[in-house]
């Protein structure tokens, strides 16, 4: 007789804790870092074909950015704390328990997002003030805010769907259903944009963005609707429980705080540029979108490296668990040079495509100088992301909480409006290359600090003691 395939689960346990680990990370890795780089491109693609409008247009996008990191908020905390969580349980075997943390972490994000569409939409003016519209840029910020609004529970739920399918080990599934969309939109935005298509201007931009974003949900929320997934996603599952909750929120909070203080920050950012120029405003926000490439491909890794590093600290594979880690951090290190070299060669033609005439040369020097620094230090930036996803993937919710709130906050704050008020565009231009080299004086002792920890248990294990408490919850 035949023999029959291996149920998914024993297959991934098997691949988890077995199969060599550059090759488990990558296969991981790749269908992350493709789902990300999509998303830069048509996050690019709208600012692209925006500018075409005029520099007060491109800024009113790079405004806007900030809305979507307030949509990522809560959803991005929900989803890495779940998908951490649901790591542990699925190499503990306890996929009971793992269904109820998806389907709470869901559940919660799209309530989140439907809050965020109602008071966003009632108070749409004074909003894009606050993120940093100028007057002249802030009918665009507004047309632009519209749709976005419209579909914020949407996106606040792909988050959690999108990382939990990572988690199981169908990231191939989840790149399908953030790459599908990512594409449709960059076919979109020209038709709903430009003249020769509906000519809506900045409005179809956000109209693109919008069905994207609602075709991204359909396709990752399809296999859990048709039960191909290892996890199930249903309202009978829903248990916001105390142990759940805090599971969740203890590690996810640092997804969180970063993208609340990725909010501040930017808005900070935004004022402090538009108090200078439209001009000023728009090269940072150019060159913030085409750094997502590397810090896309960086973040991707470090997502396909997490679920490794935490199912392999739930079944109490140790020495796993450290030789993830310094394959990862070799790799990102290496990797991040590598782009850092080649982005910085071409940053000035890069950002030329996105200064329409004979205007814009402040955009241009401005965006070509705050890329050229931020790939001096990719390496660092590089690294520190790995220690951070290192955190997370074990549970160590203070750890990664640290270097979370450290690129954008703790180390980015403190210094931007001095170096705004001694440099003027470039000092605010430089600002986020120089609080990525402060976050190493976080990231080297927390390093320390996981690594004893991890030999510890490794000890206890060997002396055979209980070594860390409950593998699924990692301590």
């Amino acid at each position: 007789m035949p023999q029959k395939e291996p149920r998914p689960q024993t297959r991934r346990e098997e691949m988890m804790l077995n199969d060599p680990l550059p090759q488990v990370i990558t296969k991981m890795a790749v269908p992350s870092i493709i789902a990300f780089l999509i998303t830069s491109i048509y996050n690019l693609a709208d600012t692209f074909f925006v500018s075409s409008l005029g520099e007060s247009a491109t800024a009113a996008v790079s405004v806007n950015a900030s809305l979507d990191q307030i949509i990522m908020m809560a959803g991005s905390m929900l989803a890495v704390g779940a998908a951490s969580y649901v790591s542990r349980l699925l190499g503990a075997k306890n996929k009971e328990k793992a269904d109820q943390v998806l389907s709470t972490a869901f559940v919660i994000a799209f309530l989140f997002g439907l809050a965020v569409a109602v008071l966003g939409s009632a108070f749409m003016v004074p909003m894009v003030r606050l993120l940093g519209a100028t007057d002249t840029c802030q009918q665009y910020a507004v047309d632009y805010a519209t749709y976005v609004l419209l579909v914020a529970p949407f996106m606040a739920a792909n988050f959690v769907m999108n990382q939990c399918l990572r988690a199981e080990g169908s990231a191939m599934r989840s790149m399908i259903g953030m790459g599908f969309g990512g594409v449709l939109n960059c076919f979109l935005d020209p038709i709903f944009i430009l003249p020769w298509g509906l000519d809506m201007g900045v409005a179809g931009a956000s109209l693109a963005t919008a069905i994207s974003k609602l075709v991204s949900f359909s396709i990752l929320i399809l296999p859990y609707l048709t039960r191909r997934s290892v996890l199930r996603l249903s309202f009978r599952c829903f248990r916001p429980q105390r142990d759940i909750l805090v599971q969740v929120v203890s590690v996810g909070s640092s997804s969180m705080f970063r993208s609340g203080l990725g909010v501040v920050s930017a808005i900070v950012l935004n004022n402090i540029a538009g108090g200078i120029s439209d001009g000023v405003l728009a090269g940072i926000g150019v060159s913030t979108k085409i750094m997502m490439f590397p810090f896309g491909i960086i973040l991707g890794f470090g997502t396909g490296f997490q679920p490794v590093a935490g199912f392999n600290w739930g079944a109490r594979r140790y020495d796993r668990v450290k030789e993830s880690y310094r394959f990862a951090a070799r790799t990102a290190v290496i990797g991040a040079a590598a782009m850092g070299l080649l982005l910085a060669l071409f940053a000035q033609p890069m950002i030329g495509l996105f200064a329409k005439g004979g205007q814009g040369e402040e955009m241009r020097q401005i965006g070509a100088l705050c890329i050229c620094l931020q790939c001096l230090v990719l390496p660092v930036h590089g690294w520190v992301a790995v220690v951070n996803m290192f955190c997370a993937g074990l549970g160590d919710a203070k750890g990664a909480l640290l270097l979370s709130t450290a690129r954008q906050g703790t180390c980015f704050l403190p210094i931007v409006y001095p170096m705004a008020w001694l440099w003027g565009a470039a000092g605010t231009a430089s600002v986020q290359a120089v609080a990525d080299v402060l976050t190493l004086f976080l990231a080297v002792p927390l390093i320390r600090r996981v690594m004893q920890r991890i030999q510890a248990a490794a000890d206890g294990q060997a002396a055979g003691l209980s070594g860390e408490p409950r593998p699924a919850h990692g301590g």
